[in-house]
């Protein structure tokens, strides 16, 4: 189905998706036969580079998943990029204030929403759209915006943030926002002050008509974080994964 996650997420749905930081197309592609309904590609802190991002997106959507895309801090270029390569979302670190939000729709979207520019020959493709219209038509609601909260900054705005026309989804970065919040001491996830500013940034989401989302290191802490609210919940990633599964067979192997 076109623009799946979009339709999914607007429906009322929760979506659990995987988290790829390895530069492996396969390994994107695994995340999704596997379970996850979504992938997304970390260009941020993972290792992905533009040829990785083309082949990684086109692996995700061949698994039955939706591609997304977390773009690097300040990378606004990147975004419509992402977008033309056929993710059907994206992710932008540090959205610290309603201009950063605009900014950030502003590329993401055609106009008259934003200013996107035209050029999405291989999103149309694995979109199964021949007409550029039939896209156009629908990119705007089908492709989505997620502004990563993880600063007190963007905490102190989350309200005008969430409200910024264009922005889909608040998506919270949990581990810059502990550090942030104990002044760099700490990554406590679960510190009251941590606790606290997660559910505030849940509220401002639903306030304001748009998907709330988070990170979580694990199943246990997704589960925990969909009965507080939040819709889009990404489980682990593939280091995790992979070095888990590891330990646990090595724990065997030495008795």
């Amino acid at each position: 189905m076109a623009f799946a996650l979009a339709r999914a997420l607007r429906a009322g749905e929760t979506v659990h998706a995987g988290w790829c930081m390895m530069p492996s197309p396969l390994a994107a592609e695994t995340l999704a036969r596997d379970g996850f309904s979504a992938v997304v590609l970390d260009a941020q802190h993972g290792l992905w580079d533009i040829a990785g991002l083309v082949a990684g997106i086109g692996a995700v959507a061949g698994g039955g998943a939706a591609p997304m895309v977390r773009v690097p801090l300040n990378a606004l270029a990147l975004v419509s990029r992402a977008l033309d390569f056929g993710a059907e979302a994206v992710i932008a670190p540090m959205i610290n204030s309603a201009e950063d939000a605009r900014r950030f729709a502003a590329v993401a979207k055609f106009p008259p929403a934003g200013e996107r520019s035209w050029g999405p020959q291989r999103a149309m493709t694995l979109q199964g759209k021949s007409s550029a219209v039939d896209y156009l038509r629908e990119a705007n609601q089908g492709t989505l915006t997620f502004a990563m909260i993880e600063t007190p900054m963007a905490l102190a705005q989350v309200d005008s943030i969430a409200e910024t026309p264009g922005i889909d989804a608040l998506f919270i970065g949990p581990y810059d926002l502990s550090t942030a919040l104990s002044g760099g001491k700490a990554q406590n996830l679960q510190a009251p002050e941590v606790e606290r500013a997660i559910d505030t940034i849940c509220a401002a989401a639903v306030k304001a008509g748009k998907i709330p989302g988070i990170y979580c290191r694990d199943a246990e802490r997704a589960l925990a974080m969909q009965k507080r609210g939040f819709r889009f919940i990404t489980v682990g990633n593939d280091y995790g994964f992979l070095r888990e599964g590891m330990a646990a067979q090595m724990t065997t192997l030495k008795g």
